[in-house]
């Protein structure tokens, strides 16, 4: 399955697990509870979701990375201790608290909640030594003799064989006591995370184009080569950086996140197109509503990928746009509550605090109705443009895949974009077009 229906299906386990009956006894009992095992190629996306996971369920988060542990850091030291049996004295050696057992506890401590998550990660790729202790973890939900506390979802995260060579398999024992998601490579998924977390456009648009490139693992006689959604978002934020300190973004330094030699040459190439198509169609220029006709006619005879590269860049400015203002309208609600409290604490406000409340206010529906403005300009060029074209189509799409455009149109209305997402994406339609569009792409690289 797909990186964001494993998060679903994680987060649907851990309800299910935490529901009690009228006893307040966990509805599936602890021993049934399995621990979540998450099985997919590195760089999908496995860490990441667990951190939303348990902000979006609100509970607390003990993750490890165990390969970074030895075997006494996981059951704890050994100590000696003096016991008695059958009115005898031994010395009987014992084990000091696990670290990572301590660290829940520490975690419940600092929280003041009983429930939460222990995330394992690289749970397969552990130490000759370690591993045992890794099994009766599955297994037992304990390391050594001391068990993971009531209420605690444990999640584990590996590589599978083909991806990593200090993989230790599992055996059917330990593989028929876990709840086993695989995961999978998907960019439309990705897609949306992207959008979310201001993905540079340059990089949604060309994986948009070369789908293919978005995630490769491949074995040479010259070593490993590949791309993985990991590598692209790392790139990603270099890449931004690196345009406001004016640097220059070359081959080299993308294969340093891009290691495979044919997509980071292929994406060097590609971005001096992204960067030159910004410059010729002069992207803000169209928002504000101003672009020469030569403009129009070259996108008209323009190649494919050309005119995607187009519309790419308009739904990113548009997203940035609407990104600020979402967080405006965030900052005017906080303000809103905080002077409802404070009025409600001290009975009035003081006229400085109304007119700065108002001020911001303003300013929220100004900027409103600009991001209004700049959608309906990018809707007419693109009429003037692509008219009713698959293009419109894909313009439409993005709109609607991009969050932040989605909730600005959610909250605000735009006419037409509801008449063209009437007209033109029904499901059928919508799906025989996007299809002729990956035919044209796959015959267009075939070139």
């Amino acid at each position: 399955m797909n990186i964001k229906r494993a998060k679903q299906e994680i987060k649907n386990t851990i309800q299910a697990y935490h529901l009690k009956d009228a006893k307040g006894e966990y509805r599936i009992p602890v021993i049934r509870q399995r621990p979540i095992l998450l099985m997919g190629p590195p760089g999908v996306g496995k860490t990441q979701i667990m951190e939303q996971i348990a902000e979006e369920c609100q509970l607390p988060l003990v993750s490890y990375t165990i390969t970074h542990h030895t075997r006494q850091s996981a059951i704890g030291l050994p100590f000696i201790k003096e016991k008695e049996y059958q009115g005898n004295t031994y010395s009987v050696t014992e084990y000091t608290m696990s670290e990572i057992i301590a660290s829940v506890y520490e975690k419940m401590e600092q929280t003041g909640q009983q429930e939460g998550i222990l995330f394992i990660d690289e749970i397969n790729c552990v130490s000759e030594t370690l591993a045992p202790t890794m099994l009766q973890f599955l297994q037992c939900k304990s390391f050594g003799n001391q068990s993971v506390p009531k209420g605690w979802i444990i999640v584990a995260a590996g590589n599978p064989p083909e991806y990593n060579k200090s993989v230790r398999e599992f055996d059917v024992v330990t593989l028929d006591r876990v709840k086993k998601i695989d995961v999978e490579a998907d960019f439309q998924v990705w897609k949306e995370f992207a959008y979310e977390q201001k993905i540079h456009g340059a990089i949604i648009s060309y994986l948009d184009i070369k789908k293919d490139c978005f995630y490769q693992i491949e074995t040479t006689i010259d070593g490993k080569r590949f791309a993985t959604a990991r590598g692209w978002q790392d790139l990603s934020e270099i890449l931004q950086v690196y345009e406001e300190l004016d640097m220059l973004m070359d081959q080299e330094v993308i294969f340093q996140y891009i290691q495979h030699g044919r997509i980071a040459k292929d994406f060097a190439n590609y971005l001096e197109l992204y960067a030159k198509y910004r410059t010729d169609y002069q992207i803000d220029g169209i928002l504000q509503g101003k672009w020469k006709p030569s403009a129009i006619e070259k996108l008209k005879f323009a190649p494919f990928d050309e005119r995607l590269s187009v519309i790419g860049l308009l739904i990113s400015r548009l997203g940035e746009i609407f990104s600020h203002v979402k967080e405006m309208d965030k900052q005017v609600s906080r303000t809103y509550e905080d002077l409802k409290e404070k009025k409600a604490l001290e009975g009035r406000l003081d006229e400085s605090v109304r007119e700065a409340f108002q001020k911001q206010t303003e300013l929220r529906e100004q900027m409103l109705n600009d991001a209004a403005e700049n959608l309906e300009c990018a809707f007419d060029f693109c009429e003037v443009a692509f008219g009713e074209s698959q293009e419109m189509v894909v313009f439409i799409t993005e709109l609607t895949v991009n969050q932040y455009s989605a909730w600005f149109i959610g909250e605000n209305g735009c006419d037409r974009y509801y008449k063209y997402n009437k007209g033109l994406l029904f499901h059928e339609r919508q799906q025989g077009i996007l299809q002729d569009m990956d035919e044209v792409r796959s015959l267009m690289e075939g070139n």
